[in-house]
């Protein structure tokens, strides 16, 4: 079966780490990853600076990234602001995120639930240019309501596909999700929805991220799945979220069993250590400043 993995660290993979990566740096990865065969990443982040300052360089990384037959580049959004910036910038292929969870869409977004997909759908009718995708955070487990309802994650999804948003991604943010849990919230939802196209984007605090794909797509059909190189990762504003599942370790259990992703592995151990390089000699994030919306 062909599977395409969308490689997010120059997004997530960065978001959390005590150091600014140079824009530079960023890209001279984003090359690495497209030569490994990498034909999706998302690569910044269109979020408030002051609070996530690792994204501070958003719109100058979607303009340094290599353009190359084939390869796609998603921003990411988390309000009307960020999506206008995230167009201002050039993106073609934006993500918009909210929670399932009211507590994390506080903290992560400032806003609740309804707010925050009442915002969206405002600022995504003014670009019927620019294809949108859905991310859902904290969909299965939130770090401070516990486990999220199937039926209310399926209320979020219709949300977003009454935006006309029929790519939807689901995210472990906290990793701790056990595999029985997240597959039986995605059966229930692809069970109510079954035409749109989903993702899942795991992060792994237990080691069992590889067990989760295996059975999502044996059981589920889900072809397309996140991850990051090395497992960097986290998130800023979920206390506790760990690491994605690494691109590397996720693009060899595929191979070994039986799939295909189009990727060399070759190619990829380089990009790893060229993450790892970059990210050990950057300097560390200034220090906090008021924050602002």
């Amino acid at each position: 079966m062909q599977i395409q993995i969308t490689d997010v660290f120059l997004r997530d993979g960065l978001q959390d780490e005590d150091v600014v990566v140079p824009t530079a740096d960023k890209v001279s990865v984003a090359q690495a990853l497209v030569a490994a065969g990498i034909t999706r990443l998302e690569v910044a982040s269109f979020v408030n600076p002051r609070k996530v300052p690792q994204m501070g360089d958003a719109a100058d990384v979607l303009a340094g990234v290599p353009a190359a037959p084939g390869v796609t580049y998603t921003a990411l959004a988390l309000n009307g602001r960020g999506i206008a910036r995230a167009v201002e910038a050039g993106a073609t292929d934006i993500q918009v995120v909210t929670s399932a969870s009211q507590a994390h869409s506080s903290a992560n977004a400032g806003q609740s639930i309804q707010d925050a997909l009442a915002n969206l759908a405002a600022e995504i009718a003014h670009y019927p240019q620019i294809h949108f995708s859905a991310g859902i955070s904290t969909a299965f487990t939130c770090p401070f309501e516990g486990e999220i309802d199937p039926a209310h994650l399926l209320r979020v999804v219709r949300a977003f596909q009454a935006m006309g948003i029929t790519d939807i991604g689901l995210a472990d943010t906290l990793g701790t999700s056990p595999t029985a849990q997240v597959l039986a919230s995605l059966d229930h939802v692809l069970g109510a929805e079954p035409d749109l196209a989903y993702s899942l984007h795991l992060h792994n605090a237990h080691g069992q991220a590889l067990e989760t794909v295996t059975a999502a797509v044996e059981h589920l059909g889900i072809t397309r799945f996140d991850s990051a190189l090395a497992g960097y990762g986290g998130c800023p504003f979920a206390p506790g979220a760990h690491g994605n599942i690494a691109t590397e370790q996720l693009v060899a259990h595929l191979h070994t069993t039986g799939h295909d992703t189009g990727i060399d592995e070759d190619g990829l151990h380089e990009a790893v250590q060229l993450a790892r390089d970059v990210v050990a000699h950057s300097p560390a994030v200034p220090a906090a400043q008021p924050a602002t919306r």
